[in-house]
């Protein structure tokens, strides 16, 4: 079935939330010590107008929005399941699947799901490990986690310190999930300015870790500017306990304190500062990789894994205020970048922001080898205006994979999930969505899917505060996906899903 596009109301298709059953809890500590969650992303929690909340209870009332926490979607969406958070109360951030386990992040530690029965997921374990963001991948028997906090250690019973002094410290943290039900934490890896996000690049023999990170400041002995680059770790799969950094690569080069990155505000302004990176996209089987770093959208090539070359850049200082993350289609000739305007922490999907701030682009590659190039074609937003209360974020996504087409599933925090197709680069379109209505219309509240992932014929999305939900596309654009199958999948490290060995 399509997408209506008839009235706002019609559009809007109340859905049935169900819970899930069966749930086997395990609680894994490092030990006694209880841990204190660390703050999401610039978790909103503004208090609103009486005037605007007026306007969004009117929108509520004649069907334009969803009433609170009421679920909503288009005909072609089945909402399946919905597991709630358990013992880890923080922020949900990234998902990593392999074979039939889904591994969910939290700012707590992280929480492994049996998804053999998609409809009924079953909770196998949950670690506490506080640590923003926790974002997580895995490869074979290995599990790698992000700390972008200051820490008082690398431990699991760690506690907030500032950054401002030596001790701290913020990095990789690497676990050992040969069995599921019992995760070893077994190695960790400080790295400059902690570890915002990672990206994978696994070899046969190592696994190399990209590390973005960003934010320096003179007062950080351990994030010292310019941070212009990347931390490359390598890990040796037959003894992870060696990982160890062997590159910054320094993605801008240039003189002065902060590199050559985008100056920001108020050369550009309402533009971030570029000191490092987001979130870096690979593409392995292509030696590619995308970067969205701040103020910079950045391709390069990864021939070399430990020495990556960047050989284009581009800017947006009219409508990208922060690069947030990078999407390849599979045949490697386009890539979709996202904009993070607000932080994680506005509501940026209303009229008065308009449809191109806060968007994603869609870029064209144009060329051949190192001599390609990044050329803009279009952006791409949701058109169904959010609450005021509602912040709303392009954030992460995958591609939907079906030959001949360039699909992609999206979350955009309480602006909810978007399945959208990219085939025309100039002339991109909606063709799905799903989502709740506002958390509450009283203070803007950061809630909302944070990943939507398409993984074996189902997409999973981590939302930020409800939990893990599971949801079933069914549209003949997107049927054809249903019999691709993959044995692990880290969205940030895409596969080739139709030219495999």
């Amino acid at each position: 079935m399509t997408l209506l596009h008839t009235t706002r109301v019609r559009r809007r298709r109340l859905g049935v939330a169900a819970a899930a059953a069966g749930l086997l809890a395990t609680l894994l500590t490092a030990g006694p010590a209880a841990a204190t969650p660390d703050p999401g992303d610039k978790a909103a929690h503004k208090e609103i107008s009486s005037g605007q909340a007026a306007q969004d209870r009117s929108a509520m009332a004649s069907g334009e929005i969803p009433g609170v926490d009421e679920i909503v979607h288009s005909d072609n969406i089945e909402h399946l399941t919905n597991v709630p958070k358990d013992a880890l109360k923080g922020t949900n951030t990234d998902i990593a699947f392999q074979g039939k386990y889904a591994y969910s992040g939290n700012y707590d530690g992280f929480r492994i799901f049996d998804i053999s029965n998609p409809k009924a997921p079953k909770t196998v374990a949950q670690v506490l490990c506080p640590g923003s963001q926790n974002d997580i991948s895995v490869s074979g028997d290995l599990l790698f986690l992000s700390t972008d906090s200051s820490r008082s250690d690398n431990s699991c019973n760690s506690t907030t310190q500032p950054a401002t002094e030596k001790s701290s410290w913020e990095g990789m943290k690497i676990f050992d999930i040969s069995d599921k039900r019992n995760p070893k934490y077994i190695a960790a890896v400080e790295t400059a300015c902690g570890s915002h996000t990672h990206t994978l690049v696994p070899e046969r023999r190592d696994v190399y870790i990209y590390v973005s990170s960003y934010s320096p400041s003179a007062a950080f002995p351990d994030c010292q500017p310019p941070h212009d680059g990347i931390s490359v770790i390598k890990v040796p799969r037959k003894a992870p306990q060696q990982a160890r950094i062997v590159n910054f690569p320094v993605l801008f080069p240039g003189e002065g304190p902060d590199g050559g990155g985008n100056p920001g505000s108020p050369t550009n302004p309402g533009v971030s500062k570029t000191t490092g990176c987001h979130d870096i996209t690979v593409l392995p089987s292509k030696d590619l990789a995308a970067g969205a770093c701040m103020g910079d959208g950045i391709l390069f090539s990864i021939k070399d894994p430990e020495r990556p070359k960047v050989i284009d850049r581009v800017q947006d200082n009219v409508n990208f205020a922060f690069w947030h993350s990078a999407t390849f289609n599979q045949d490697a000739d386009k890539v979709v970048f996202t904009d993070e305007l607000g932080g994680g922490g506005a509501a940026t999907c209303n009229e008065e922001i308009g449809p191109n701030r806060g968007a994603d682009g869609v870029y064209d590659l144009v060329g051949r080898g190192d001599k390609r190039k990044l050329v803009f074609r279009s952006y791409f937003k949701i058109d169904r205006h959010q609450a005021d209360a509602e912040v709303c974020v392009a954030h992460n996504g995958s591609i939907i994979p079906v030959k001949g087409r360039d699909i992609m599933v999206q979350a955009w925090y309480q602006g909810g999930i978007s399945v959208w197709d990219f085939t025309n680069s100039s002339r991109p379109k909606e063709i799905a969505f799903f989502e709740r209505g506002p958390v509450t219309l009283d203070q803007v509240t950061t809630a909302g899917p944070w990943s939507a992932y398409y993984y074996n014929g189902y997409i999973y999305s981590n939302d930020i505060a409800k939990g893990l939900d599971v949801l079933k596309l069914n549209d003949r654009r997107t049927d054809p996906a249903k019999r691709v199958r993959l044995h692990e999948l880290n969205v940030q490290t895409q596969p080739d899903y139709f030219d495999r060995d």
